[in-house]
């Protein structure tokens, strides 16, 4: 049976000769145009021909790899469609794309294209705005414009199909190999095990800059799936809720013994990428931008935030915050609320809930964004207002204003008979930063050793910044001079991105390089440091934290508040009493001392810990069959009350 069949040519052309000849252009086609598309894809990641050559020439292997991986994404398609030129060109602009969404999201977040984003859907539209410089535009019409020339060598090369047969057996080929690579099977795990791939899991931009973005992408795909840990089963599960009940019934009796059990509005509020520019060395400013926060960190208890995410993901932060679990142990670059809240999970919002608050959440943006409007019901929230709830709101720049955000906390406050929690995402101060969106006149002038494109970017993030705490001041005016007890912990979910390939940062000093890949310790523990301040109108110790994991912060919140714990909570203290900063890729213990990976010492609890967030997210929810805490958000009173001296009740 012949393979391959020529259509729509002449009598002349279809002789033994001619079909040989286009025999082997098709077979020369099918080996050279995926290391074209390679090579293309590869150029527009790294952005350069000179770094695109290197890993070319650096490890054949590697790119053998990825010339396989491409040859069967194209081959598939040319199953599917049935001509050679067509099939070219889908996979060039599929492939481009994909190139093109990785080599943005490296220079705006330091985190390249993953599998799962492709489900982000509506949230993918965000990052438009991102990408409308001149230089970016370019890039993009550079592409797209090579594509269309692949496409218009239809006009003067035949359709080239292969036979149906051959095109049903060659594809199935192709499926099965690509989900093998996808999963990992045996024989291909044996095949990237001799080419000597290496898969770094904990530096994603590594992982893609050594392996090549096909295959790391590849290898990601069984990312999707988080592994059971290896001790976790329903023994060793109750065996750990047998303790932490008892650590649970030590922190009752002590929230018990406080003389007072009025319950405090609490009020989380995370700033759209609030960070102190002040920090930054080499620059000056004509004013203090953040007056507030700097006065707070003097007066009452303050610290920094070890923030699992840089630039953007600001829903995982929240994941973080409000479940106390750790995104160290999920895929690097997957996002929780899009991918595994699906059903209800316990959280702030059902603790407090459960102890009789209205638990109240507040987003001044859309509320479909991350999958908000779902997550925060299966969460517990009594309430949702997200920005179509905003009405006639100020705007600063392109969002909603941060001080529109103070006023709808006050507003939820007063409205309830009873005490509130509330969560309350603000939006003004989302990147990018050089769309000059409050003019000219900025506040604050910034100098130092920046050029002007840095300078601008810098004075409108300060702008915003200002603003974000003169909503904090906000809030204060208003509680300091309520009858009610409240508390307000204010922090940002992540450093601000400051121009492509962390800009600011590199020409201020800040960090060294923009190569996140090279950076010390100590510099990945400054990009990833928030500060964060707790303001109350009551009585409170103050009390300096110089490094908390976000998954922490909740445990460590209920603590000062003098309130039980649940279960997992209770775990979140001890364990940050031993490591309080926790990221896949730094591990900050008691003494300050930084390590890239979990210390022996503690790898024991935080494999607990591990056990006790699968448990919760895909497991059998065993700790809550043993600890009788709620499996579902909201569905029982977590017991205990908060000892608030010195404040009146509501």
């Amino acid at each position: 049976m012949r393979p391959l069949e020529v259509q729509g040519q002449p009598k002349s052309s279809r002789s033994k000769l001619a079909r040989m000849g286009w025999n082997s252009l098709i077979v020369a086609a099918m080996i050279v145009i995926p290391l074209l598309l390679v090579f293309g894809m590869e150029l527009i990641g790294r952005g350069n021909v000179h770094e695109t050559w290197t890993w070319l020439t650096a490890d054949w292997k590697l790119f053998g790899l990825n010339a396989l991986i491409v040859f069967l994404v194209f081959a598939l398609i040319y199953c599917i469609i049935g001509s050679l030129v067509l099939s070219a060109g889908i996979s060039a602009l599929l492939l481009s794309i994909v190139s093109l969404i990785s080599y943005f999201k490296v220079k705006l977040i330091g985190e390249p294209f993953f599998p799962w984003d492709i489900f982000l859907n509506k949230e993918s539209m965000n990052i438009l705005p991102l990408v409308t410089s001149r230089t970016a535009l370019v890039r993009i019409g550079l592409v797209f414009a090579i594509v269309a020339v692949i496409f218009l060598f239809r006009l003067w090369i035949p359709r080239l199909s292969l036979r149906p047969a051959t095109r049903i057996v060659l594809g199935a080929l192709c499926v099965f190999a690509l989900y093998s690579f996808g999963v990992r099977a045996p024989w291909t795990g044996t095949l990237l095990d001799r080419a000597g791939v290496s898969e770094i899991v904990w530096n994603q931009q590594e992982n893609y800059g050594t392996n090549g973005l096909s295959l790391a992408f590849t290898m990601n795909v069984k990312n999707t799936i988080v592994p059971k840990p290896p001790g976790y089963s329903e023994p060793s599960m109750a065996s750990l809720a047998e303790s932490l009940n008892e650590m649970v019934g030590t922190s009752t009796a002590n929230a018990a013994s406080a003389a007072s059990a009025v319950k405090p509005n609490v009020i989380f509020v995370m700033n759209e990428a609030f960070w102190d520019p002040t920090l930054l060395p080499n620059v000056t400013f004509s004013e203090d931008p953040v007056p507030t926060i700097h006065r707070l960190e003097q007066e009452s208890t303050s610290g920094y935030l070890l923030s699992p995410q840089f630039g953007g993901g600001t829903s995982n932060v929240e994941f973080e915050v409000l479940t106390g679990q750790s995104m160290s142990f999920l895929p690097a670059g997957s996002v929780p609320y899009q991918q595994y809240i699906s059903k209800p999970i316990p959280s702030l919002a059902s603790y407090f809930k459960g102890l009789g608050y209205k638990s109240a959440a507040i987003h001044s943006y859309e509320g479909w964004f991350w999958n908000r409007e779902n997550v925060y019901k299966h969460m517990g929230f009594d309430s949702f207002l997200s920005k179509d709830g905003f009405e006639n709101p100020e705007y600063r720049g392109d969002f909603i204003a941060d001080d529109e955000v103070s006023k709808h906390i006050i507003k939820e406050v007063e409205s309830n008979a009873n005490p509130t929690f509330i969560y309350a995402v603000t939006m003004q101060n989302h990147g990018p930063y050089d769309d000059h969106r409050y003019g000219n006149d900025n506040p604050v002038k910034v100098q130092g050793s920046l050029d002007d494109t840095a300078r601008d970017t810098l004075e409108t993030y300060v702008h915003g910044a200002r603003d974000a705490d003169r909503s904090l001041q906000l809030l204060i005016d208003h509680f300091q001079n309520s009858s009610e007890p409240t508390i307000v912990v204010f922090y940002g979910d992540h450093l601000p991105m400051l121009g492509y390939d962390y800009d600011v940062y590199v020409q201020s000093g800040f960090i060294h390089t923009a190569k996140s890949d090279q950076w010390s310790l100590e510099e990945l523990k400054k990009m990833h440091s928030v500060p964060f301040v707790m303001w109350s109108n009551f009585d409170m110790p103050k009390e300096q934290v110089p490094v908390l994991s976000n998954s922490f912060l909740s445990a460590y919140v209920l603590d000062r508040l003098q309130m039980e714990k649940p279960a997992a909570l209770a775990y979140n203290a001890e364990l940050s009493k031993k490591i309080p900063g926790l990221l896949r890729n730094l591990v900050i213990d008691s003494d300050g001392q930084m390590n890239a990976s979990v210390p022996a010492s503690a790898a024991a609890d935080v494999e607990k810990y591990r056990e006790l967030q699968y448990d919760e997210l895909f497991g059998k929810q065993y700790l809550a069959k043993y600890t009788g805490a709620p499996s579902a958000a909201g569905a029982t009173d977590p017991g205990g009350g908060g000892a608030v001296p010195n404040a009146a009740g509501h």
